[in-house]
């Protein structure tokens, strides 16, 4: 009794973003008690298909979620939109498209929010970047800089700074006004930069990318320089991810395999075999878990014991038996890491939810 009684009080106190990722190579000293509860019970979380969000017209590029708006979340498009969508969570329509985001001339690659849930970072073919009101859904600054696609946008944790990544092989840092502060060339990657993520460790100011060349990269913030390459990948990577706690990244890409790597001691940890082209990666924020797109269908691993909890695969009718399903383009879960939002090539957001289940 006196276990479950510290569950409750550990569930008061903890924000599901502090929970510890540090301990990957040895769980057994920071275990959530949660796993205890469910072991005893004989109980195992598993994911339940909740619904879909239709409102694209192009692939689901991108998605992001915010904890100060629970019910809201942002989606990129091949269509050139951003969408907001209000979640209803019905049974047939997850959510409705109430607001689209428009300016952009080409494909929208990426968009993030801003830890205050007030604005909207996106990136685009079109070689430019835009932040964007969410209150008014219009554009206050274009950054302009990059000769060819921009690839992949983030936010620093205080919103203060803004990277980005493009197929001019260059990843720039901004300032909000629009004004390139910094543009990384030394140690650069030598193709396409593909994905660019700051750590939330303020302890560890950092820069984390990939590229076509195989390459993870870390940055000092300070000073824009190389701290560590990471070498290992045999195929060009299209993500990496931070984790909450700022420990740890994956990456993942062509040759499907989700890599991990130790942000505080530039390392790699281990791998993990996706079997397909990883297209999107992204920690749970309060679970061990680590989420993979992997072609049509996406798997999710226990970091503890490096097993798939669950492989997920949206069931589609069609006549064509020779129809190639929808590839799982991007996902992200939401702040309290109940659901998990994931874009397809078909267009659509398919909606899981976390449930719990007997064994």
């Amino acid at each position: 009794m006196r276990n479950l009684t510290r569950e409750r009080e550990l569930k008061k106190t903890v924000h599901p973003q502090e929970f510890c990722f540090r301990c990957v190579s040895s769980f057994s000293s920071c275990r959530s008690v949660r796993a205890v509860i469910l072991s005893c019970a004989k109980m195992t979380e598993q994911m339940t298909v909740r619904g879909t969000l239709k409102g694209h017209s192009g692939w689901v590029t991108q998605i992001a979620t915010t904890p100060q708006f629970p019910d809201m979340i942002l989606s990129a498009s091949r269509d050139k939109t951003i969408i907001m969508w209000k979640l209803t969570r019905d049974e047939t329509n997850y959510g409705i498209p109430q607001r689209a985001l428009k300016g952009h001339s080409h494909f929208v690659s990426d968009v993030v929010i801003s830890s205050d849930g007030q604005f909207a970072l996106s990136g685009s073919w079109d070689s430019t970047l835009r932040l964007w009101d969410l209150t008014t859904g219009t554009t206050t600054r274009r950054f302009v800089g990059h000769t060819k696609d921009v690839l992949s946008v983030a936010f620093s944790a205080d919103n203060r700074q803004i990277v980005s990544g493009s197929r001019d092989k260059t990843i720039k840092l901004w300032n909000t006004l629009g004004v390139c502060k910094y543009t990384i060339q030394d140690d650069s990657h030598t193709e396409w930069v593909s994905c660019v993520r700051f750590s939330p460790n303020s302890n560890n100011p950092i820069i984390v990318s990939c590229g076509w060349d195989k390459m993870v990269k870390v940055w000092n913030l300070a000073n824009c320089k190389l701290k560590t390459n990471h070498i290992g990948h045999t195929g060009y990577l299209n993500t990496v991810t931070v984790s909450p706690d700022g420990s740890l990244c994956a990456s993942g890409g062509k040759d499907g395999q989700a890599m991990l790597w130790d942000l505080n001691e530039g390392k790699h940890l281990y791998t993990l075999d996706g079997g397909d082209n990883i297209n999107a990666l992204c920690f749970s924020p309060n679970r061990y878990w680590l989420c993979a797109a992997t072609g049509p269908s996406i798997k999710i691993w226990d970091l503890e014991g490096k097993i798939i909890v669950d492989e997920l695969r949206q069931d589609i009718i069609t006549t064509n038996s020779k129809a190639e399903p929808p590839q799982c383009t991007s996902l992200a879960w939401s702040a309290d890491g109940q659901t998990l939002f994931a874009g397809y090539t078909d267009n659509l957001i398919r909606v899981w939810q976390v449930t719990i289940g007997t064994r």
